[in-house]
């Protein structure tokens, strides 16, 4: 029996060059992820990424594992596809604050809901970066540095831990990207834990949000134990500030799998939409 190789971080990544701006956290975001792959032990074949639009939707071009970048908003809903096509597969989806919670907010709503067993990688700067630094759905109601809203929004900003509740999520934990150890163990721990996973990142843009080069001082450790009931949970992070790191929610609904069919030869399919025609009268 031929031995397996054992893969390292490294042989989860590509040999493309990611081309985020230089302090971006999404560099840590990819470090972490391929550390995590790796604790994992899955062979690259067995694990999908799927993406949808922005910055930190480039993740699949830069990892080894199989990959698919799809369209603005709709990483999830290609990621539950997969998953409940291909059991097998270890599928993550990523992307960031405004492909998930802005174009995505209804993909990401229904996920939670559905808990197809599988993990999604939020990352959020509170900004659009990749368009050059407009408010995003999680930018506080002042920030007035985009040329679109010079006076800020003046609307609440989307709070993903409580929306992912209120939704029904089976997991959620934060992390910050300028911990990528920290945040490697909250990924693995989100892909063992069955169900739908959510591991909100905290990923400064420090080119269009330099202030958030203060987030390395905002952040701090859950000194508890997850909440594991839901309303209990909603309770406990109704007041959160949004820097509370660790596995804050762990629930223990069942995953999303409905009874998988026989296969289905193509003629097979095509007969169930023959329209018959009536002998004329």
């Amino acid at each position: 029996m031929p031995d397996i190789p054992v893969l390292t971080a490294q042989d989860f990544k590509s040999d493309i060059k990611p081309i985020w701006c230089p302090g971006c956290g999404d560099y840590s975001v990819l470090t972490a992820l391929a550390k995590a792959c790796a604790e994992l032990g899955r062979p690259r074949e067995g694990i999908a990424l799927i993406s949808g639009i922005g910055c930190s939707s480039r993740l699949p071009a830069y990892t080894s594992v199989y990959g698919f970048h799809g369209v603005h908003g709709r990483a999830l809903a290609l990621a539950a596809g997969v998953k409940l096509a291909r059991p097998d597969l270890t599928v993550i989806a990523a992307g960031g604050d405004g492909d998930g919670l802005s174009i995505g907010g209804n993909h990401f709503l229904h996920a939670c809901r559905r808990n197809v067993d599988m993990t999604y990688i939020l990352m959020d700067n509170q900004v659009y970066g990749m368009t050059k630094g407009q408010a995003s759905p999680t930018t506080a109601p002042d920030w007035c540095e985009s040329k679109l809203t010079p006076a800020g929004t003046g609307i609440a900003p989307v709070a993903p831990l409580l929306l992912a509740l209120a939704a029904g999520v089976n997991f959620f934990a934060r992390g910050f990207a300028g911990n990528p150890n920290e945040l490697a163990r909250l990924i693995t721990a989100g892909i063992t834990h069955p169900g739908f996973s959510v591991i909100h990142v905290l990923s400064p843009c420090i080119t269009f949000r330099a202030e958030q080069r203060a987030w390395k001082q905002a952040v701090h450790a859950l000194d508890d134990a997850p909440a594991t009931d839901p309303a209990a949970a909603m309770m406990r992070y109704a007041g959160d500030d949004g820097f509370t790191t660790g596995i804050l929610y762990a629930g223990s609904n069942s995953p999303f799998m409905p009874e998988r069919r026989r296969a289905m030869a193509a003629a097979d399919f095509e007969a169930g939409f023959v329209v018959e025609r009536q002998a004329a009268g």
